[in-house]
């Protein structure tokens, strides 16, 4: 990940608000950002919104042999992808230390504090067990990647239902959601991460840093909550020392947290079940606001069309009849014409330097014409004795006649007229003919 370092001036500034309590944004020191989640149309699919931090969740499941050590337990796989559409530091085709972080800590996050009962997802013992895999895509990178991404996370996996099974014997049959409802996984707890950045050492402390306090924060503290208040994860990055006064303050400040943020989560998932049982509209382009320039529709307005001919009438009657007067146009020089009043028009006169041009370029076509004419004359008294070279003032291609033990010779055809140019060509000819005979 290559960033663009700040300049001493804008880390100045940063530091110099935060030692204030302002921030950018408006916020206060433990403010939180907006949070908006959004669901797709299949189950499993989200976007969560953490001001401008954008991450979509998508959850989808497998059937597959269980590992050797776990034989009746489930497989849960996460996998988050910073791509350049997200920001332009990030470099495609290769993990990154934040990337491996970031992964690391989500792992830990959700399937180490056994947010889900991975012994639910055993259809045979020690042959197929379900595997659900979570991919995490970051959309816009505006700072805290990794709150945003586990409230992605633990939302797609409540919203997520998988197929139904039944077992004979041996057969493993798999129904589709018109055959059977599709099953919800068994989720225990929500954890959720809450992160907060340290400045000048510790003394200044933040929640829900954005991308421009990341880069000049000192440290950063990541605790992973439920609203239970039980610490799932807790990691401390940066170098810095903490003392037990401030990471006991930090996970007080997370309890609150993660209680208004799970509020939040069961709130959304409620709207949007109901809004399917109903029957109603669903998905991405229907959480988009109708006020939004990108909305794919408005709402409709009602409008009184009774009177519009009466008001259209009393507009006409009150409005000033239009001028009579007729604008003819004005020929100044061919080609151009003026309309109404206006400055004359200058298209097709000359400037002084133009004329100036003119004159001097009339001369020296008088004098090169006379010029041309004198060695027309000369050309053709030369042609005269025997000699078959003609000049002319066209610029055509040239003619070469070969002759056997003679030096090539040039002829110009001349442009005058057609009957010009055949006499003096062939009588040249004619005469060498006679010369060859008579040797």
């Amino acid at each position: 990940m290559k960033e663009t370092p700040l300049s001493n001036c804008e880390r100045r500034f940063l530091l110099r608000a935060i030692e204030e309590k302002k921030r950018l944004d408006g916020r206060q020191t433990y403010d939180y950002r907006n949070i908006r989640i959004s669901f797709g149309t299949d189950y499993g699919c989200c976007m969560v919104e953490l001001g401008k931090t954008r991450v979509l969740g998508q959850v989808s499941c497998e059937l597959v042999s269980p590992k050797l050590n776990r034989a009746t337990e489930g497989i849960l796989f996460f996998n988050l992808e910073l791509s350049q559409m997200a920001a332009p530091a990030f470099e495609p085709g290769r993990q990154s230390d934040l990337l491996v972080k970031l992964n690391r800590l989500l792992e830990r996050c959700l399937r180490n504090s056994k947010c889900i009962d991975t012994e639910s997802l055993c259809v045979v013992a020690g042959e197929k067990v379900w595997q659900i895999r979570v991919d995490l895509h970051l959309l816009n990178h505006d700072g805290n990647i990794i709150d945003a991404a586990s409230i992605a996370a633990i939302v797609a996996l409540c919203h997520f239902r998988r197929p139904d099974v039944s077992v004979q014997g041996d057969e493993i049959t798999l129904y589709t959601p018109e055959e059977r409802d599709p099953v919800p996984l068994s989720i225990h707890h929500m954890p959720i991460c809450v992160s907060f950045a340290f400045f000048q050492q510790g003394t200044y402390l933040l929640v829900d840093p954005n991308e421009r306090e990341e880069r000049v924060m000192d440290g950063l503290l990541v605790i992973a909550m439920n609203k239970h208040r039980e610490i799932c994860t807790i990691q401390s990055s940066g170098g810095i020392m903490l003392l037990k006064d401030q990471v006991l303050r930090c996970s007080k400040i997370t309890g609150v947290k993660v209680a208004e943020i799970t509020e939040l989560i069961l709130k959304a998932l409620e709207n949007d079940q109901k809004v399917r049982k109903e029957g109603g509209k669903f998905g991405f382009a229907e959480s988009i606001a109708n006020q939004r320039i990108t909305a794919f529709k408005m709402e409709k307005a009602p409008i009184d069309t009774s009177d519009v001919e009466e008001k259209a009438e009393e507009i006409i009657a009150e409005a000033e009849p239009p001028s009579e007067v007729v604008s003819t146009p004005v020929l100044w020089t061919p080609g151009t014409a003026q309309i109404g009043e206006g400055v004359e028009n200058s298209w097709g006169d000359l400037e002084d330097s133009e004329k100036e041009d003119d004159e001097g370029g009339g001369d020296e076509a008088i004098i090169l014409d006379s010029i041309k004419m004198d060695t027309g004359v000369e050309v053709s008294d030369i042609g005269s004795q025997d000699a078959p070279i003609i000049l002319s003032d066209s610029e055509e291609e040239e003619m070469i006649i070969l002759e056997p033990d003679k030096n090539p010779k040039k002829i110009r055809t001349q442009t005058t007229s057609a009957k010009q140019e055949k006499a003096p060509s062939k009588k040249p000819v004619k005469r060498r003919k006679k010369k060859r005979a008579a040797n």
